[in-house]
């Protein structure tokens, strides 16, 4: 009887120490994959407070919250099992998809972009103007966030599928939602400081003293100056992730032409240059991903142009 024990108790300790070292190997690949995800974790960040912009002060922390269980649907209901059962039965598939949400991102931003040098106001623009209707302009802001983060959720969870390949189902299943969940509070904590840091100034500058007190005034100027910089980062990282998933697309589908120019004329500019070799090489990687981000961008808007313009001829004709 003691033996029997004494065996049981060994069975009990192996498994412990196994379910220890899984959940050490879990923990490790969580940190590798959100290392790799990280690109895409700075787009994220920079995108989402462009959402908020233009709505009610005391709506702000509401529609993030929104956004972030938005982006946890994203990432854990949909992509999550998505990912695992396309990577078990049809790996290949992965990376075409990937290319077309790569394309939805250029859209976004090649719209973004012309509406701010164009001298009309764009749909968005006029919907955040006077006469609209508060709810359903954030019910449009949050739609429209939802939407752009499942693109960038699918990057970050192809990109840690990728990372886990050789684990076993169970493992890939939780670096998957480890990473999903840590991200998502990552990027919205820091987007909700963001977007409240003028507040934060006001209440420092009411109630601090001395150097709290001009900490408050710097966050209340600095904080809008933010936004508008970050809705121009936005803009750009949507062009530049997409850009660039285009670019490894091609190259994982056998097409090497775009990806080889790059990485040449990269190599060529760090070595005209000189100066901080892996930051020159990274920023003129980035500027040409992004180039190709609004062509691709140019050409889909282009084509829904047209296709508009053709379906209302078409319902011309028929009246």
């Amino acid at each position: 009887m003691a033996t029997g024990l004494i065996a049981l108790l060994d069975d009990v300790a192996a498994i412990a120490k196994l379910a220890a070292s899984s959940l050490d190997d879990v923990a490790a690949q969580t940190a590798k994959a959100s290392v790799k995800a990280a690109g895409v974790v700075i787009d994220d960040t920079a995108v989402t407070p462009t959402y908020v912009v233009g709505l009610s002060p005391s709506r702000e922390l509401p529609i993030i919250g929104r956004i972030a269980l938005g982006s946890l649907r994203n990432k854990l209901i949909f992509l999550l099992p998505i990912c695992l059962l396309l990577g078990y039965f049809a790996p290949w598939i992965i990376m075409p998809l990937l290319m077309i949400g790569g394309a939805y991102l250029c859209f976004e931003g090649a719209e973004k972009l012309h509406g701010m040098f164009s001298s009309h106001r764009d749909e968005h623009t006029e919907a955040s103007g006077r006469g609209v209707d508060p709810a359903q302009l954030e019910e449009q802001k949050v739609a429209g966030a939802i939407r752009t983060d499942f693109i960038l959720s699918a990057e970050i969870m192809a990109l840690t599928l990728a990372g886990v390949a050789a684990s076993n189902l169970p493992t890939q299943a939780a670096v998957l939602a480890a990473v999903g969940v840590l991200i998502t509070v990552a990027v919205y904590g820091v987007v909700a400081l963001i977007v409240k840091a003028d507040d934060i100034g006001l209440h420092l500058v009411k109630r601090g003293s001395g150097a709290t007190r001009a900490l408050g005034r710097g966050l209340v100027v600095g904080t809008p100056v933010v936004l508008e910089i970050l809705a121009v980062v936005g803009t750009a990282a949507m062009l530049w992730v997409g850009g660039s998933i285009i670019i490894h697309g091609l190259a994982e589908l056998g097409v090497h032409g775009p990806e080889l120019f790059v990485e040449h004329a990269a190599e060529h500019v760090r070595d005209a240059l000189v100066i901080l070799p892996a930051i020159v090489a990274w920023l003129t990687t980035s500027v040409l991903q992004g180039l190709l981000g609004i062509a691709v961008g140019a050409v889909v808007v282009g084509a829904l142009r047209l296709l508009q313009t053709f379906r209302s001829d078409q319902n011309e004709h028929k009246t």
